[in-house]
């Protein structure tokens, strides 16, 4: 499918707005740009993309997990769509885990983020999911649904001292593994 997304970086406008809801999720055109976004996000490997990260200010992200070097944990989930989506509640508990991001190529972080999240949110067809998930999937989850409120996870890190350069921190997760 043909698709002319670029990657939006941090300091571009858009990535800190507030998106605006999908009104028609059924219409045509929402839906071509839906899939263009889905076979972009397959093509660069993500574990997902917000649509104000490719400069399309509305309220929904593709979600996928897949183990790979840099979360060789991540369970397999095939990519699903979040429209609209809102947070119910979440867990008392939090963790901080690594987290980087298509929009800040580079640099990694340890984010705190809820332990497992309860949320509702419509599909790709219109329907209305209400979903709890928890660990790595609702880690990313949150991470999308920042995007869609105009946050990055740099934003959420409690101290300088938990960023890290990329290269800088695949040659220590390599030495962890030996």
């Amino acid at each position: 499918m043909k698709h002319d997304f670029d990657i939006l970086q941090l300091g571009h406008p858009l990535l800190r707005q507030q998106a605006e809801p999908v009104y028609d999720i059924l219409a045509p055109a929402f839906q071509a740009q839906a899939k263009a976004l889905l076979s972009f996000v397959i093509e660069k490997g993500g574990m997902g993309i917000a649509a104000p990260q490719v400069g399309i200010s509305q309220q929904f992200f593709i979600l996928s997990s897949h183990p790979n070097s840099r979360y060789p944990y991540a369970p397999d989930v095939p990519p699903f769509f979040v429209i609209n989506p809102e947070r119910i509640t979440h867990s008392d508990t939090s963790n901080k885990d690594w987290e980087g991001c298509l929009s800040l190529p580079g640099i990694r972080a340890l984010v705190p983020r809820f332990d497992d999240i309860t949320v509702r949110f419509q599909t790709l067809e219109g329907d209305t999911i209400e979903k709890t998930y928890d660990g790595f999937v609702a880690r990313v989850f949150q991470h999308e649904h920042d995007h869609l409120n105009g946050h990055v996870f740099l934003d959420r890190v409690e101290s300088n001292y938990d960023v890290m350069m990329e290269k800088e921190w695949q040659k220590q997760i390599a030495q962890s593994a030996k």
